[in-house]
């Protein structure tokens, strides 16, 4: 899991739309990170992962409740099935409202951090000029979206319609891949930030 450490100093998150500026007959908002230097926009890229390991856990809480009812066991879960499991949980009444709506949030918090994500990579490829963490960046995203892919199969997999149907070494292959993502997406974020000191 990825968290920011208390020594880093807090970068701000992009501002709403109406806390933006723009300029008049344009429709873009104006970025804050255009004149940030390289190392905050990696402090930005770090913060936004942490971003996204919340809304993970979000989503394994969900799915935590629902397997240990099913089970009767209180099994720690991996945090991003939590939701899901609340949802199963909820049965055979499932709060479908509520998982729906904690899914809803967690999509939109991750679109808002893939695009930020986006435009720091397309910031340090351009007026930048740092191929090599525009890369980085470019990697974190695609793993990221191996992950949330794989999660939510894994999650498909566990719901009660085909609980039965369920294949132990796909789920476990599965697991397993969503294992080697995180383990991918640390390496990347120490890329990130060892190949962002030399650069500066």
């Amino acid at each position: 899991m990825i968290t920011q450490t208390a020594a880093e100093p807090t970068v701000p998150a992009v501002p709403a739309p109406e806390e933006t500026t723009e300029v008049p007959g344009r429709k873009e908002l104006a970025w804050p990170w255009k004149d940030a230097p390289i190392r905050t926009l990696v402090q930005r890229i770090h913060q936004l992962q942490a971003e996204r390991a919340q809304g993970f856990r979000r989503l394994e809480e969900w799915l935590a409740r629902v397997q240990s009812l099913r089970t009767g066991r209180g099994l720690r879960v991996p945090t991003c099935r939590r939701g899901h499991r609340q949802y199963l949980r909820s049965g055979p009444d499932y709060d479908f409202a509520r998982y729906r709506s904690t899914v809803h949030e967690v999509t939109q918090a991750f679109a808002a951090a893939s695009r930020e994500v986006l435009a720091v990579e397309a910031e340090l490829a351009g007026p930048r000029r740092q191929p090599l963490l525009a890369s980085h960046v470019r990697s974190l995203q695609e793993l990221e979206q191996t992950r949330l892919g794989t999660v939510a199969l894994l999650q498909l997999m566990e719901t009660p319609e085909l609980a039965g149907q369920e294949d132990a070494v796909e789920m476990h292959q599965l697991k397993m891949k969503v294992i080697k993502t995180m383990e991918a997406i640390s390496e990347v974020l120490q890329d990130l930030r060892f190949d962002a000191e030399s650069a500066e």
